[in-house]
């Protein structure tokens, strides 16, 4: 018996549109917050290498030193948050976000340098206690003048760096934070020195060496890791699952996976639907969950792949043959038929088998039809022959237009 194919409705949904909003203000508020630290570190340095030089301050001028290292930082992060800010190019079709995680790295290597070089010079205190000598007064009042600027600055920059949710302003701040406690450790040994306890000095500047390298390695890694394209947390992987799947007309959500891009991510999965649905359809689901996931999460762009039945047990369908050879044989085996007059065919690449849907214009002329009707019955024990993998094969015989 052949099904009759009823006259189709038009139907295009209107789709609500939605956009992943960013903070528009994100990269002026970093670098304002950057270059106010240029400012305060600039002059925290100049003032302390002078008042450690007048009061024969080591420590003082070290940590001087230090807080020039602090400027060199700044600049760092001030050229990447403006690459970062670059569209996509040629050779960066996601665009430059990852230079912010480069900054980060930069920023923790920077810090594990500092450290170590705050180590040795503790440690060659530890050896010649002798050669540390009795400070002015004034260098505590500089070291402490620092402590709260470097305080002060810290909690700025960190203010702003959670606002703009950016981690590498979020390792800048606790730079920062780092030389406050080095201040901290550098007034601790002055006022011991003062009293007259010389070993506190070295102690304390070995301590702080240890905590700026924990936390410039720290800084390090979690940069590397993203580098090297680290995803989110598993947590962050189901909710970003939960979006996909609450997509309408999604039916599984498998091969979830994503990866840093800066401070963003970048997200791939893969969606089943109804295998019977049509590719326009397939699309606008695929669309549909996009814009949701972009909309819902801090992903920079996200690559869906639609799938008409689970494949994650392994896709045979390399072992299938392809749409050419199936319409070559059938058409070989109807006549001789202009292309205007050869049946169109919908095939389905479904459980592993081949579904063929046979469709015969209608031309007005009955004879005509019923004789292609013939044609298509009788050449389908040859195809099915050559193609062992067909499976469900239904002509369609329209009686009225299928363009409505």
């Amino acid at each position: 018996m052949i099904p009759v194919m009823n006259p189709l409705s038009e139907h295009r949904p209107t789709t609500p549109t939605t956009e992943h909003v960013t903070p528009m203000n994100r990269h002026k508020a970093a670098t304002r917050s950057v270059w106010v630290s240029v400012v305060v570190n600039f002059f925290l340095s100049t003032a302390q290498i002078i008042v450690g030089f007048f009061a024969h301050s080591q420590a003082l001028i070290a940590d001087g030193i230090h807080t020039l290292s602090d400027l060199f930082a700044d600049f760092i992060v001030l050229g990447a948050n403006k690459i970062s800010r670059s569209g996509a190019d040629e050779n960066h079709p996601y665009g430059h976000a990852r230079f912010e995680t480069a900054a980060s790295l930069a920023l923790g290597v920077l810090l594990i340098i500092v450290g170590c070089g705050m180590l040795w010079a503790a440690a060659r205190k530890f050896i010649d206690p002798s050669s540390i000598p009795q400070v002015h007064q004034l260098a505590l009042w500089a070291a402490l003048l620092t402590l709260v600027s470097k305080e002060c600055l810290f909690r700025y920059m960190l203010s702003i760096a959670k606002r703009a949710n950016s981690t590498m302003l979020i390792a800048n701040a606790w730079h920062a934070r780092a030389d406050a406690a080095s201040s901290l450790v550098v007034a601790l040994g002055i006022g011991g020195n003062l009293l007259g306890y010389t070993f506190l000095d070295p102690l304390a500047a070995a301590l702080v060496g240890f905590m700026i390298c924990r936390t410039g390695g720290k800084f390090a890694w979690d940069a590397m890791a993203r580098l090297t394209d680290r995803g989110l947390t598993p947590a962050e992987v189901e909710e970003v699952r939960a979006t996909f799947a609450a997509t309408p007309g999604v039916k599984d959500v498998h091969d979830l996976k994503t990866r840093y891009m800066g401070d963003e991510v970048l997200i791939d999965a893969h969606l089943l639907v109804d295998g019977w649905m049509s590719v326009s359809e397939g699309h606008y689901i695929a669309a549909h969950a996009r814009r949701r996931i972009l909309a819902s999460h801090r992903a920079l762009d996200a690559l869906v792949h639609i799938d008409p039945e689970d494949d994650q047990p392994g896709e045979q369908l390399a072992e299938l043959p392809p749409r050419e050879d199936i319409l070559a044989f059938l058409y070989s085996r109807l006549g001789d038929l202009s292309p205007q007059a050869q049946p169109p065919v919908l095939i389905h690449y479904l459980n592993n088998t081949v579904e063929l849907d046979i469709f015969i214009h209608e031309i007005g002329d009955s004879e005509a039809d019923t004789d292609m009707l013939r044609r298509i019955k009788e050449s389908l024990p040859s195809v099915r022959q050559a193609f062992p993998k067909l499976g469900r094969i239904q002509v369609w015989r329209g009686q009225e237009s299928a363009s409505a």
